[in-house]
């Protein structure tokens, strides 16, 4: 039996995390022994993590860098107390923070403590970059390694030149889409003949089947539900979604925004709907471990990022029927045809808004967009497959 370690920051919220968890629940647990490393045991997912994956501790300076100055004090941990002061303020440095992203500038300090993983692995599997792909290619010892890129690298934006010497030394490199794939080996060439494509892991029938549990709205709203889930950060354009949302509510439309996930941005977003009176409109419901009950429950599903890596939460929305929304960005017509299965709207307020007020008014092409996507195949389930054959490859 084969020993797979993977390696993920957390599994809170988000689309590399249920990317994951998707990927476990379909793992062949008789053929392979699987750990999971978390650098934080916390997240909404990790209560649904198969029986069958042992997770392990977090690393004992991981650990000590997320406690209080005076414990690290008390305990006489001057290293720690080094590299978290080092950190801090380096993260906050304007050069470094236009050269480097925020991972790499934490990496340079973490690795100076952080310890080496006991054992050995067939496979060791880094499932996003950053500190996860630094800490595989030098804290793990591992016949493969294979690692995972589920955003869009340029954008993001990752130092190219601070990462190429890390993936030169994986076996695989697996990007989401062929677009995340074509970024990717501009950025580092040298990769580009171990760059794959293997595309994030949708189950219709895991989607359906929790759709159909308790749970979802219970407001007793009667107008149309428009549902948007992601993390609460600059990338999903939440600021686009408001301004749309009060557009909508200006021409006297009855409807109700609704947003699955946290983030930092809640704050200042949440002073932006008081400023323009739609806490009533534009609601934030938190997060849960099964938000497919909401998505069954709404009308309309609208992902307004500026950037994605794959848009997990699109080709769920399109396994149960919904009409899809969607602002331009790069990878987004890998799940949508225009007009056909959902819209593609430029990204901007006005044109969310305007995209909107086409599907709430013309009922034809709501009906016509559903019967398309009861049609597709949306499930993903066979890219395991493609796992499969570069762990044993």
């Amino acid at each position: 039996m084969k020993t797979i370690l993977f390696v993920i920051d957390s599994l809170h919220s988000g689309g590399a995390e249920k990317s994951l968890l998707s990927l476990l629940t379909l793992f062949d647990y008789e053929k392979y022994q699987v750990d999971l490393l978390l650098f934080s045991q916390k997240g909404l997912y990790l209560p649904l993590l198969p029986k069958e994956v042992n997770v392990l501790d977090v690393p004992p300076f991981i650990q000590r860098q997320a406690s209080g100055v005076r414990s690290l004090i008390r305990n006489k941990k001057f290293k720690d107390l080094y590299v978290r002061f080092g950190r801090s303020i380096s993260l906050r440095h304007p050069i470094k923070t236009k050269k480097l992203h925020s991972a790499q500038i934490s990496w340079g300090w973490l690795t100076k403590g952080i310890e080496k993983l006991n054992g050995h692995y067939d496979v060791a599997i880094a499932y996003s970059q950053g500190t996860p792909t630094y800490f595989v290619t030098e804290k793990v010892d591992a016949d493969k390694k294979l690692c995972w890129i589920n955003t869009d690298y340029k954008v993001a934006p990752y130092n190219s030149d601070f990462d190429t010497g890390y993936y030169e030394q994986f076996d695989h490199i697996i990007a989401v889409s062929d677009y995340n794939k074509e970024v990717f080996i501009n950025e580092i060439p040298i990769v580009k003949e171990k760059t794959n494509v293997v595309y994030d892991i949708v189950s219709p029938s895991l989607v359906v089947s929790m759709s159909e549990q308790n749970g979802g709205f219970d407001d007793g709203f009667d107008g149309i539900r428009i549902l948007t889930i992601g993390r609460l950060v600059e990338a999903k354009g939440y600021d686009m979604a408001i301004e749309a949302c009060f557009k909508l509510i200006q021409q006297g439309l009855k409807v109700r925004w609704y947003v699955i996930g946290e983030g930092l941005l809640r704050e200042k977003l949440e002073k932006t709907i008081h400023t323009l009176h739609l806490e009533n409109t534009f609601i934030f419901l938190g997060t849960f471990h099964n938000p497919y009950v909401f998505i069954k429950q709404c009308d309309i599903y609208v992902q307004p990022s500026r950037f994605e890596g794959f848009g997990l939460a699109i080709a769920e929305a399109k396994i149960l029927h919904k009409p899809v929304i969607a602002t331009n960005f790069t990878v987004v017509h890998n799940q949508i045809k225009d007009g056909e299965n959902g819209l593609i709207v430029s990204m901007n307020a006005e044109a969310l808004y305007e995209g909107l007020k086409k599907m709430l008014q013309e009922q034809t092409l709501r009906e016509r967009i559903q019967r398309n996507l009861i049609k597709e195949n949306v499930g993903t389930e066979q890219e395991i497959t493609k796992v499969y054959a570069m762990i044993e490859s």
